[in-house]
């Protein structure tokens, strides 16, 4: 189990070509590209021996940030997808994502798993989380554990649904 702790907010400038993450280390970001649904950005993960690249969709309207990461040779996981649920807000030209704490671990067209609902919880009991929050959360979990599920656990075909269409990079 994870340490309590506040829900970390992350920083998405893409004018600055910059990530900026809940510790408030500046990412260099390669690609942003802004869609009507949300936003794309793809960089390296310097110092990460787990995985050395990901490339993220902020996608508000879902209340999700879904990952694709590139995992490093000895460090593989059995996914495909890694969906935090998120609550995202605009400041100017940046986008800020807090993170609440729940994620869905998908293995595309496959299964899925939710993962985290005790840290949610528990942040909750502590007075870190609103109530609106955490039923925030777990409303966005639940429509997409519905959504997936109704489409066979296929990420594109649940998000066609809602007339998102996810461009990724492809892996080296």
């Amino acid at each position: 189990m994870a340490a309590l702790h506040p829900p970390k907010v992350e920083v998405f400038d893409p004018a600055a070509r910059a990530n900026i993450d809940p510790k408030g280390i500046r990412r260099e970001v390669e690609e942003y590209r802004e869609e009507p649904f949300g936003l794309y950005l793809a960089r390296p993960t310097p110092g990460r021996a787990q995985f050395h690249y990901l490339e993220s969709w902020l996608v508000p309207g879902l209340g999700l940030r879904l990952t694709d990461f590139w995992f490093s040779p000895g460090h593989e996981r059995d996914q495909d997808f890694y969906l935090d649920v998120v609550r995202v807000r605009r400041d100017g030209p940046r986008w800020v994502a807090t993170d609440l704490y729940i994620d869905i671990v998908l293995k595309d067209k496959l299964s899925l798993r939710v993962i985290d609902t005790d840290e949610l919880l528990e942040a909750h009991a502590a007075g870190l989380v609103t109530a609106e929050d955490a039923r925030y959360a777990l409303e966005t979990t639940y429509a997409a554990v519905e959504g997936l599920a109704a489409h066979g656990y296929d990420l594109t075909a649940w998000l066609s649904t809602k007339d998102i269409a996810l461009t990724w990079r492809r892996h080296p």
